[in-house]
Formats: C-alpha cells, structure tokens, sequence
C-alpha cells in the first residue's frame, strides 16, 4: 500500500486521456536524437555511425531506472512521480539543447531516459488498475505513444529545417515544462475505481502465472530489440533508400512519420481483439506478420520500401498491448508496477542495445537492410513465445475477478 507522506499530488489520479499525453511526450523526448544526431554529429566532428552510439546510455537507463521508478511509486505514490516524471524530462531536453560536448549531451540524453523510464511501470499502471476494457485503452494508450514516435521525426526534420539539432530538444523540453502544470492541476482525489471485495488475496496470481510471464519475457525481449530498431533506423534508413523521391531530411521525416502515425492504430484493433479472443492466436498471427513484412523492408526502396514498411509496422505496434493485457490478466493490481518496470527494463534495455549494434554493422561494411534481415529472424522468438503462452480460461484471470466481485461498504 502506498504512503502519502504528507507530500503533494500522493494519492490522486487523472482522466486516460493525461496519461495518454504523457505517453506520447514520453516517446517523442526520446526518439528526438535518433533524427537530430546526424547534425549534432556535424557540429562535433562525428559521422552518424559513431555519434549514435552515445545515445545509449540514454535508452538504456530508460529500461535500466523502471524499477527503481516502481519502487519509488509503490512507496510514495504514482500520481507523484508522474508530476516528476513531466518535469523532468523537460528540464533534461532543454540542457541537451544547450549542451557545449558530445559527452556533455550523452550525458544530458541519459538525465533523459531517467526521467523518461517513469512513465512505462507507473503511468501504465495508473492505466490498467481500474481492469476495464484493458485492451481497448491499452491500445488507445499505445496509439499516443507511438504517435509521439511518429511526430519525432516529423517536427525534428521541421526544426533542422528552420533552425539547428539544439532548437529540436529546447522547444519541446519547454512545453514538457508547461504541460507538467497542467497535468498536476488535472489530478483529482481517489485512485477512479470501485473498491472490490478481493476474492483472492491481493498478491495472489492467476494459475500458470510463471508460464505465461516466461512466454512475455521472451516476447518483450525479441520484441524490444525489433521495436527499438525499427523506431530509431527509420528516419535514416528512408533517407538513404528512398533517393529517388526526395533528398530533404523534412520530406523522409514527413514520409517516416506517416508509417509510423498510421502503423499505430494497429494497437487499437489489436487491443479490440485481444479482448475478445484468445491471446496465443493473436500474438502468433502479430509475430508471423513481423517475420515477412520486415523481411521484405530488408529488399526493396522507395515506394515498395515505404509500402512494406508500412505494414511491418503495424505488426510491430500491434504487439504492444498484447503483452500488457496478458501481464494484467495474471498479475495483481499490488505487483503491477514491479512487474511492469521489470518488463521495461528487459524491453528497453535489449532496445537499447540496438544503436552500438547498428554502429558496429556499418563500420563492419554491412548496411541498414542487414540489420533488418536480422530483425525478421529475431521475430520468431515472438512466434516461440506464443506457443509457450497457456490457454486461460475467463475464471483464472485476476482482472475479471476484480471487475466482478461487489463494491465494499463505505
């Protein structure tokens, strides 16, 4: 059980669509280097394959600090390292931007992925505690992030157009600022749940728990590598692949931002479905999408690239809230944020590992087409893991039993 300790914000909540919001800064914060490196690059004596690798650290204290994130909410509050988490990461964009060395802005990226691993094992707990229609908001949820993912690349290729890489993380570290304040004038008192009368303790975990959270492990880890190449190389893979339609960093961006704008609603469908059908079915479908369609981005340019992108992406963000629902079907409300932050640190962590491994490649000789043949082979691990997942009956699950038991007596 949480404290409040006398301290603000402690035991309060905001409406999804807050926590929505702060999913999509969350992602576009952390995605800005991936399209503003080549030019910071520039001004410090760096090709590409060698700045991005100092943008590691970054993601991965993004996966590395979401337990130390649970650990902090499950003994203050959520609400109140989700007010931290705002202006964090807006005070830590904004010294990226006036960051004077490559070292200085490595370590200005890694204050970055701090704050920034806040919002995955508290916000999306905040999320799912009330175990209605989990899915369906998962993916609604998902859609803001990778909206965020989208708009990255977007306004960063707008701004290096009008101005320089330092404007791409100023400008958005402001409004992360203002945003805080109205994200901490929005939270109202109570957790906006009915109070249940606990059928089952409330650390108990659904049968065939240490199986299915087996099965989400190797997901999360295949799937975090596959999602943190795909949403970083992008940008740069459209700018060296697709020469014959444009050779504007904007244009890429722009064309870059609509996979990624479009492929998210994937999760909204996703979600809709995992809320009516059997997971296993769904996954397995997710990952043998993933294996063809990132396949095929591997051999083609131009528009054939941008089309098979398209649709390798939406298998990609489709998978997001299936591993949520599940992880809330088989654990309490009371361990979901240790959970899920151990979730995170394994996704973003293995994610992370994507920008020394992309550099290495490249100085190698390889090119970004290899590094996506790579990932077409690491998405049968997502197909692996949906064999493994067990069949769940309505009855074993501890959202539904939560749902359904009666209201306590005030």
């Amino acid at each position: 059980m949480q404290k409040s300790y006398g301290l603000p914000f402690s035991g309060k909540t905001v409406p999804d669509i807050y926590l929505n919001i702060g999913h999509f800064l969350d992602h576009f914060i952390m995605l800005i280097f991936a399209k503003a490196a080549y030019d910071a690059g520039r001004e410090f004596g760096l090709g590409y394959d060698e700045i991005i690798a100092y943008g590691a650290f970054g993601f991965v204290l993004f996966g590395g600090m979401a337990p130390v994130a649970a650990q902090f909410a499950d003994k203050f509050s959520r609400s109140l390292l989700m007010v931290l988490f705002h202006f964090g990461i807006g005070l830590a964009a904004i010294i990226a931007g006036y960051t004077q060395s490559v070292w200085q802005l490595a370590a200005a990226i890694a204050l970055i992925g701090v704050f920034a691993a806040i919002y995955h094992p508290v916000g999306i707990a905040m999320l799912i505690k009330s175990n209605q229609k989990i899915g369906f908001r998962l993916g609604v949820n998902g859609v803001f992030g990778n909206m965020g993912v989208a708009a990255a690349p977007l306004i960063t290729g707008m701004l290096l157009t009008y101005g320089d890489w330092r404007l791409c993380f100023t400008i958005p570290g402001v409004f992360c600022l203002v945003y805080g304040v109205v994200f901490a004038l929005a939270l109202k008192d109570g957790d906006g749940t009915v109070a249940a009368k606990k059928t089952r303790p409330s650390d108990a975990f659904a049968p065939q728990w240490r199986r299915a959270l087996a099965a989400l492990a190797l997901s999360t880890a295949s799937g975090g590598f596959i999602f943190g190449a795909m949403t970083f190389v992008v940008p740069r893979y459209f700018e060296i692949s697709m020469t014959n339609l444009s050779t504007s960093v904007a244009v890429t961006g722009l064309l870059a931002a609509i996979v990624y704008a479009v492929a998210s609603f994937s999760q909204i469908v996703v979600g809709w479905l995992i809320d009516r059908f059997p997971p296993k079915t769904i996954l397995f479908s997710i990952a043998c999408g993933q294996v063809v369609f990132i396949f095929l981005a591997a051999t083609y340019t131009d528009l054939a690239l941008f089309a098979a992108m398209l649709v390798a992406m939406c298998f990609v963000f489709g998978q997001i809230p299936i591993t949520d629902t599940i992880l809330s079907r088989y654990v309490p409300d009371d361990w979901r944020a240790k959970v899920l932050s151990i979730k995170f640190l394994l996704n973003l962590s293995i994610g992370a590992s994507v920008l020394p491994i992309c550099g290495m490649l490249m100085q190698a000789g390889f090119t970004m087409a290899h590094l996506f043949s790579l990932m077409s082979a690491v998405a049968i691990l997502v197909m692996l893991a949906a064999i493994i997942l067990p069949h769940q009956t309505s009855s074993d699950r501890v959202d539904i039993a939560a749902s359904k038991s009666p209201a306590l007596p005030k």
